[in-house]
């Protein structure tokens, strides 16, 4: 059974060991390096996270939420960051306070989610790969990047790390308050991130594990329906009194879906522009979700017939490399380089595959379910999609428990040689 606690006091002294650790070390690298995280100006707002700053002041000093539109009222994002962020400026100040604020909090999330990491890791596998986990998060320098830059994937990944163990949680027990966590948690992704909005979805396949009657799946699934749909209805009555029509979750000029389409940034061949002359090179990749969409399906119709290989490996392989094999790791942290992090995230991603391949020898696949259903979620989920590292890093701690798991093999072959 899954459980909470952490029994023994041995690995009660270690967790907390690697936990104070992670938490003094994010500390002082966030309070030495201060704003050398910003990767825009705050003077001239040029990159999300500025603009996220921006935003949250605009919500305190005007009561609008509003992105990349000056202080007219927008859905270009979800609100929950904005909020969170504008509470901090709220109480610790707008003038650098409520950034570094911020900040500690992101690092005392950081610390907090390697007890999660700890007892999800020891559930489907076994205390030695849990600790093996968290040694390497303790270690990972994306982590320490994240808990800097003023972005919305600590959180995130703290959510659907609560998530993932209230499921397991749900799931064993039947209980109903378990799934009405559910979908509080689940609503509370989708205020950063919507796509996480289907990730309940995978239940179905646990319940059919579990042996769940109909009754208990249609009575669950209305449950966490009825608790999304209660909390994301502030948002949706928001936007329909502001622009008088219903948006389900945001309106923004880049569609995702679009610069997906986008084989490494580049332009699709010349051959597409001859077939759909109404297209140009200058426009391609501007305009609103709407034209975004027929775009993106022309640009997929031409590249699946005239080079269907290329875009396949592009829309499986690809996309895998996108969201996993480069780190976020986008400014040089403790001396290590960029490209040093990028090379050590690749052997990492190999290692967690090779985790994979020999999970069997240590754990079935139905008990490895829970692990199996969240990364393919949220590797699926942004196939259609723009994926990099940005989007990949909340997946990425699932990936490690692998890669802890590959590492152990490792060891204990050694073990038996010597």
């Amino acid at each position: 059974m899954f459980s909470y606690a952490i029994r023994d006091p041995k690995e009660r002294r270690i967790l907390y060991g690697l936990m104070a650790f992670v938490l003094v070390l994010s500390v002082s690298i966030v309070l030495s390096y201060g704003d050398y995280f910003f990767l825009g100006d705050p003077d001239k707002p040029n990159n999300d996270d500025v603009k996220y700053i921006q935003t949250a002041k605009i919500l305190l000093n005007e009561g609008t939420l509003a992105y990349n539109t000056g202080t007219e009222p927008s859905s270009f994002i979800m609100p929950g960051f904005p909020l969170i962020l504008a509470g901090f400026l709220a109480v610790f100040g707008q003038d650098g306070g409520g950034v570094v604020a911020f900040r500690l909090f992101q690092c005392l999330l950081q610390a907090g989610s390697l007890y999660l990491i700890f007892i999800i890791a020891r559930y489907i596998f076994n205390s030695r790969i849990a600790f093996i986990t968290c040694i390497i998060s303790a270690l990972y320098l994306p982590d320490y990047f994240s808990s800097g830059v003023i972005l919305s994937e600590t959180i995130f990944r703290t959510v659907i790390l609560l998530l993932v163990c209230v499921m397991i949680t749900a799931v064993q027990s039947k209980h109903w308050g378990g799934y009405a966590l559910i979908g509080v948690l689940t609503a509370a992704a989708a205020y950063f991130k919507p796509q996480a909005s289907l990730f309940p979805a995978v239940l179905l396949i646990l319940w059919w594990k579990e042996k769940y009657t109909w009754r208990e799946m249609l009575r669950f699934t209305c449950l966490i329906g009825v608790v999304y749909i209660a909390l994301l209805s502030p948002w949706w009555i928001r936007n329909v009194v502001t622009f008088d029509r219903f948006i389900l979750f945001t309106e923004s000029g880049g569609s995702p879906f679009l610069l997906g389409t986008r084989i490494y940034h580049l332009m699709p061949p010349d051959g597409f522009f001859d077939a759909y002359p109404q297209y140009d090179r200058e426009t391609l990749f501007q305009g609103s979700d709407a034209s975004a969409m027929t775009k993106g399906l022309d640009i997929l119709k031409y590249g699946f017939t005239h080079n269907p290989l290329l875009y396949l490996l592009w829309y499986t392989v690809g996309k895998f490399i996108g969201l996993y094999f480069e780190a976020y790791y986008w400014l040089p942290i403790l001396g290590v380089g960029l490209v040093a992090g990028h090379v050590i995230q690749a052997l990492l991603i190999l290692l967690s595959i090779a985790g994979i391949v020999w999970s069997r020898r240590v754990s079935s696949w139905q008990h490895q379910m829970p692990l199996l259903l969240t990364i393919l979620y949220f590797t699926v989920i942004y196939v259609p999609f723009i994926a990099f590292s940005r989007y990949g890093y909340p997946n990425v701690v699932f990936l490690l428990m692998y890669t802890a798991l590959a590492v152990d093999q490792i060891l204990q072959r050694r073990k038996l040689r010597a």
